[in-house]
């Protein structure tokens, strides 16, 4: 980026002269040869460049609270075929199931023909009963419970709020991953009710829609395993007690 802008900051050769810029074809150095020419050509150049820092950074960003998410909770990401289940109440036992290519066909088979936000907000609540079905049949979790919150955990049959959460954040991640998702990307789970404003605390995963930029809450929580779960925006979210 420094070498960048010691590149804009040079001035233009006369016209006419031989000029060489890295990266670029013979065309372009050839279009560059005005003073004119070249300006408009560098700041053309910085534009593209800064604007493709802040598509990346953005992309960092939630990368990065995904992780932070993950850390505090001991949880990890998926990786490849694999998704790491959370189970028992907070992360407490972590999970490798790994998908065969099979599986992850019939994951992302409600989104065929998907043409659409809202059709795929459709799709991702099937997909989640698919993943809990399947996963649910691997680790034992079949017998989860709806808005099931015991005290201390432990139950290795068991999710809570925290568990869904990241659950259904690493299966919208493997889905991203997997070039599924098209018209939403996957945020960091977010929470909410810290007991002195009259709520208990509950947290969701987050997906965003690339067109809008409204932010969607996927909660698996509320309903049974491989049952749909409760989509709404975040904001009507936040708001219920």
């Amino acid at each position: 980026m420094f070498e960048l802008l010691e590149f804009i900051k040079k001035p233009a050769r006369p016209f006419g002269e031989s000029t060489t810029y890295p990266n670029t074809s013979s065309a372009i150095s050839r279009y560059a040869g005005s003073p004119r020419r070249a300006n408009t050509w560098r700041w053309t150049t910085l534009v593209l460049a800064l604007a493709g820092l802040t598509v990346a950074g953005c992309t960092s960003d939630s990368e990065t609270m995904r992780m932070r998410w993950y850390e505090a909770r001991k949880a990890q990401p998926p990786k490849g075929d694999k998704i790491y289940v959370c189970h028992a109440f907070s992360c407490l036992l972590t999970t490798p199931v790994r998908f065969s290519p099979k599986e992850i066909k019939m994951l992302s088979g409600p989104f065929r023909g998907v043409a659409n936000a809202q059709e795929e907000r459709r799709a991702i609540s099937k997909a989640v009963q698919i993943f809990e079905h399947n996963v649910g049949r691997k680790i034992g979790t079949s017998s989860d419970l709806g808005g099931f919150e015991k005290v201390g955990g432990g139950d290795p049959t068991q999710m809570d709020c925290i568990d869904e959460a990241t659950n259904t954040t690493s299966l919208l991640v493997f889905l991203q991953e997997h070039g599924v998702l098209k018209y939403h990307t996957v945020a960091e789970p977010v929470a909410r009710g810290f007991f002195l404003d009259g709520r208990y605390p509950h947290a969701t995963a987050v997906v965003i829609d690339t067109r809008s930029k409204q932010r969607w809450s996927i909660d698996s929580w509320p309903n049974a395993n491989a049952e749909p779960p409760v989509i709404m925006t975040l904001k009507d979210w936040f708001a219920e007690r």
